[in-house]
């Protein structure tokens, strides 16, 4: 039995995978960690019916909650027998109008915690249940390099700024694209750590482009067709997405290394300059470990 994990499955991206994944073989065991328990087990119960494949649960994550967090990784401990074969961190929020100045239970900016800071401590925690050669595929975004207003500028403002934003950060509209180079830089530094303790776990990102979830609240089909027709190289499609996201989690031989950014297929690519920073990726992954300490 191969377990994969997949954070924020209920719907989008994560559902779809998800789906794919348990259509592919019932050698997988797949695990919806959503922070709605009803809407995980209406998930779940779709896509046993679809796929026959009953090996599909749900357990409760919020990674907005670094508490929900530690429950999730205790409670797998306790009650799984089986080594994870893949990890998605797949859950994350927009960071929309509605979402501004909202700090989570532990203090945090809720963009920040829900789409970094909650996965880098699941990952991290989770690295001593999986198999040897395990994956961790992270849903990060091509916005880590948004397109700029004139005016405008784009440079690492320290995690900080970020954690525990003032009123200028927390209203600013970049703050979703902060959060998807926290990602990035993640998944970069973890990988150097992984490949200097001569650990067999590949770490990579994965993005799926702007698709027609529930992630960006408030638009219309008008928006994205705009983003399609003017903007081809941001724009996703959910079911080309889910099934590259699904591919490179169930496929044993597409992803030989680590430290790789998948762009909406199973071909790996460049990103940005400023997310190759490596002392900016030391300094977020110092930084999250004193965050999430205790």
């Amino acid at each position: 039995m191969k377990t994969v994990i997949i954070t924020g499955a209920n719907s989008g991206l994560g559902f779809q995978t998800a789906k794919k994944i348990a259509a592919r073989s019932k050698e997988f065991e797949v695990i919806l960690a959503c922070r709605n328990p009803e809407k995980a087990a209406q998930a779940r119960d779709e896509i046993i019916a679809e796929t026959g494949n009953e090996n599909v649960s749900v357990m409760q994550l919020d990674t907005a909650s670094l508490q929900s967090v530690r429950n999730f990784v205790q409670d797998y401990e306790k009650n799984h027998n089986n080594p994870v074969y893949a990890l998605l961190c797949n859950a994350g929020i927009s960071g929309s109008v509605s979402e501004k100045q909202v700090l989570t239970e532990d203090g945090f900016d809720i963009v920040f915690a829900t789409n970094h800071l909650g996965h880098f401590l699941l990952a991290t925690r989770m690295l001593p249940f999986m198999e040897k050669d395990g994956k961790i595929l992270v849903t990060a975004s091509d916005m880590h390099n948004p397109p700029l207003q004139p005016g405008e500028t784009y440079e690492w403002p320290g995690t900080e700024a970020l954690a525990h934003p003032d009123d200028t950060m927390a209203a600013n509209r970049l703050r979703y694209s902060y959060s998807k180079l926290c990602n990035v830089y993640f998944v970069y530094e973890l990988s150097r750590r992984l490949q200097a303790e001569k650990s067999g776990i590949r770490v990579n990102a994965f993005n799926p482009g702007l698709m027609k979830t529930h992630l960006v609240k408030g638009t219309n089909e008008a928006f994205y067709e705009f983003v399609r027709i003017n903007w081809p190289e941001r724009y996703g499609d959910l079911e080309n997405s889910s099934s590259a996201l699904a591919e490179l989690t169930y496929s044993d031989d597409i992803i030989a290394g680590s430290g790789h950014f998948y762009d909406r297929s199973i071909r790996p690519c460049f990103t940005s300059a400023l997310s190759y920073d490596e002392a900016n990726a030391r300094e977020l992954w110092e930084k999250s470990e004193e965050y999430v300490k205790g």
